[in-house]
């Protein structure tokens, strides 16, 4: 029998305790950082970085920031004309695409658009997205959150995984978001996905979240034996027109002149730039060059909920999406 004194155990512990803080990776930056600080110095010249939702909020600031560093960004948008008009107002090396997230032939259409540049993406950042919707929307026998955040994307991830592993370290990032947490007991509601045996805007919001950030890890795990990597992200509590469907109280509460200065006081919102960043960090930094299948948010690692880690979960979301998109993948 081997004996270990106290002063042994607690050098033990402490060890341990440095070896787990280790796994969670942590950067020099925070959530006061912007997209532009956070990619400060880098030359992205050559790089193919294709983003959803580049029309406004979000997506524009990541697109405007990452063209700037010198990336050619495939902006992606509900129509071609939203996509020419946020490429024109942004000027620069932008390719705009429509991509219609809750049309599963527009998104085939865009990936298939994209598939005949015949480039390699590096980065795709599959950003865009809807919330909290008052009321339930179906499309393709879907609840309407559902059917876009996730299965929009799913396509388009999906059908550009050649091409992102073509890239020299190409990157798939994933906007998920806190609200994960928000969805039902049972993570992925299989038997309520068209919200036939009920309906919540925040907790159907928090389940398609959660979805794409299942996805992220599927795909890490997809992208194993490949120098691509997936993560996912949490851009944090921002004042975009994500917040156009709300209605009633929580819409005259989001949705006026005051709102951004409340939620920044309130809730200890963000600016859009400062929202842009995780999403620009986790898509360029060197250091994250290995990382993958993991969950940031300010601009560092941060640990999901236990039904995001739940990798059978993941597996089934997995299964189920490629047997729903069959025609589409």
């Amino acid at each position: 029998m081997i004996s270990m004194s106290d002063n042994d155990i607690k050098i033990v512990c402490l060890n341990r305790l440095k070896n787990n803080e280790s796994l969670m990776i942590k950067s020099k930056f925070n959530k006061k950082h912007s997209a532009e600080n956070v990619t400060q110095g880098l030359d992205l010249s050559g790089k193919n970085i294709a983003i959803t939702g580049v029309n406004s909020g979000l997506g524009q600031e990541t697109m405007r920031v990452l063209e700037s560093r010198g990336a050619h960004i495939i902006g992606m948008a509900r129509s071609l004309e939203k996509a020419k008009s946020a490429a024109h107002s942004n000027g620069g090396n932008i390719t705009p695409l429509a991509c219609e997230l809750s049309s599963f032939e527009s998104v085939k259409q865009c990936a298939d658009s994209i598939k005949e540049l015949a480039i390699p993406i590096d980065v795709l950042i599959c950003n865009a997205g809807i919330m909290a919707l008052p009321k339930l929307q179906l499309q393709n026998g879907f609840e309407q959150q559902f059917n876009t955040n996730h299965l929009g994307h799913f396509i388009l991830a999906h059908n550009l995984i050649d091409q992102v592993k073509q890239a020299d370290q190409g990157r798939i990032v994933m906007l998920s978001s806190l609200a994960h947490k928000m969805a039902p007991l049972k993570g992925i509601d299989f038997d309520n996905l068209d919200g036939s045996q009920g309906y919540n805007d925040w907790k159907f919001y928090g389940q398609a979240k959660l979805a794409n950030l299942l996805t992220a890890v599927s795909l890490a795990k997809h992208l194993e034996g490949s120098s691509a990597t997936a993560n996912a992200v949490h851009p944090g509590v921002i004042k975009t027109n994500l917040s156009r469907s709300m209605s009633g109280l929580q819409g005259l509460l989001i949705n006026n002149p005051l709102s951004s200065l409340l939620i920044k006081l309130a809730l200890g919102g963000k600016s859009i730039p400062q929202g842009a960043s995780t999403q620009c960090y986790v898509a360029t930094a060197p250091e994250l060059s290995d990382v993958s299948g993991k969950y940031f948010s300010d601009n560092n690692e941060e640990r999901p909920s236990r039904l995001a880690q739940d990798e059978a979960l993941a597996d089934r979301l997995w299964d189920f999406s490629c047997d729903t998109l069959k025609n589409y993948l």
